[in-house]
């Protein structure tokens, strides 16, 4: 429920929300009507300008009336030039809204803004499932601990029988110090990156958030991934590619109109230098289109990967199973020492975490590779 939580308290998210409310609720029919009604006063101004000169009565003193009407004529000038540069921008507008250019700018601005809000789902969800890993990691520092102190029993045992030295129990003493130096780092981590997780999810700022299990990655779910189908829905769906096949439409527009500008003498250098940078942004936007492609085709393999690391982990703790089993069997049987039966135990438990480990990267690769898919984002 990551995904709801975030649309519901994340502030960045809300922001984002009402400034995608905001785009879509322009009228674009009452935009154009006001813009209308601005370029006729503008066009009643600059009459009424024009018309000034005439306003002026004659004083009957000609010098007089030279230097009046000389001023007013700079005037009217300097006003009638200002008007037509504003008449000039709000007919580009205009002009613009007839043929679409201002919706389609907004829709773009829509798209950016809905594909920032999905980087922010993203990004939480990746934080949760970072957690999940520092979970594992704390239960696997808790059986060393143990372990350790099993250790340290031992040899503080052999001491007294004078098997080791001193050195020896201070070197192990020494290592479990360090070992719950690490713990208490690890703790801290946790707390941090929990305290992150509920201010990404709105929540209160407690370090206590307790986490579900993840999701599992059924057999059908991988068996469902086609990486050319899914590659060209992971292309049509990405903001980053739709942005540099823009700016290479800006770049190609320049050079039309650099071209237009010096009718097309090739020997002009302004004109040289725009069809530079027009087959710069070509091989940018050809360059940006390889780099999706490449990281998607990654991606899609390191979920395979993480597949049969998985299977490869279930593998080996059944095999750990039947190991501890026969462990058991022995202790009970007098056979083995139960120091020997809990390291067996500890290396059921290493395996079942390995399955746990390859189990959240599976699901995390997995995760990433469906808002490729689904959303064109790859991190």
């Amino acid at each position: 429920n990551v995904y709801q939580r975030v649309r519901a308290g994340n502030l960045n998210y809300l922001v984002l929300e009402e400034s995608i409310a905001q785009v879509e609720a322009i009228d674009y029919e009452e935009l154009q009507e006001d813009l209308r009604e601005g370029l006729n006063d503008i066009a009643n101004l600059q009459w009424q300008t024009h018309m000034s000169g005439s306003m002026i009565p004659p004083t009957g003193n000609d010098a007089l009336d030279q230097a009046l009407q000389g001023m007013l004529s700079m005037s009217a000038s300097s006003a009638s030039q200002s008007l037509q540069s504003q008449y000039d921008a709000l007919r580009e507008q205009f002009d613009d809204l007839k043929d679409g250019k201002i919706q389609q700018d907004a829709a773009d601005s829509v798209r950016q803004l809905r594909a920032t809000q999905d980087n922010l789902v993203m990004l939480t969800q990746s934080m949760y499932i970072q957690l999940s890993e520092l979970q594992a990691t704390d239960a696997a520092l808790d059986r060393g601990l143990a372990a350790l102190d099993r250790t340290i029993q031992e040899m503080e045992l052999r001491y007294q029988l004078g098997q080791i030295s001193a050195l020896t129990l201070q070197q192990v003493t020494a290592g479990r110090t360090s070992l719950v130096s690490g713990r208490q780092t690890l703790a801290m981590n946790r707390t941090n990156y929990t305290m992150q997780l509920e201010l990404m999810v709105g929540a209160e700022l407690t370090g206590e958030m307790k986490l579900g299990e993840l999701p599992e990655v059924s057999d059908e779910a991988l068996a469902a991934m086609d990486l050319e189908t899914d590659l060209a829905e992971a292309k049509a769906a990405s903001y980053s590619l739709y942005a540099a096949e823009l700016t290479l439409q800006d770049a190609e527009e320049d050079y039309k109109d650099a071209a237009k500008k010096y009718h097309y003498d090739t020997s002009r250098y302004q004109l040289a230098s725009a069809l530079h940078t027009c087959q710069a942004a070509q091989y940018t936007y050809s360059a940006t289109v390889q780099n999706f492609e490449m990281a998607f085709r990654t991606l899609y393999f390191q979920v395979k990967d993480y597949q049969q690391v998985l299977a490869a982990a279930r593998t080996a703790l059944s095999c750990e199973r039947d190991t501890y089993a026969s462990m058991e069997l022995k202790y009970q049987q007098g056979s083995i020492s139960h120091n020997a039966l809990l390291t067996a135990q500890d290396d059921l438990a290493d395996a079942e975490e390995a399955v746990q480990s390859a189990a959240i990267n599976l699901f995390s690769a997995y995760n990433t590779y469906c808002w490729a898919v689904q959303n064109g984002i790859l991190n």
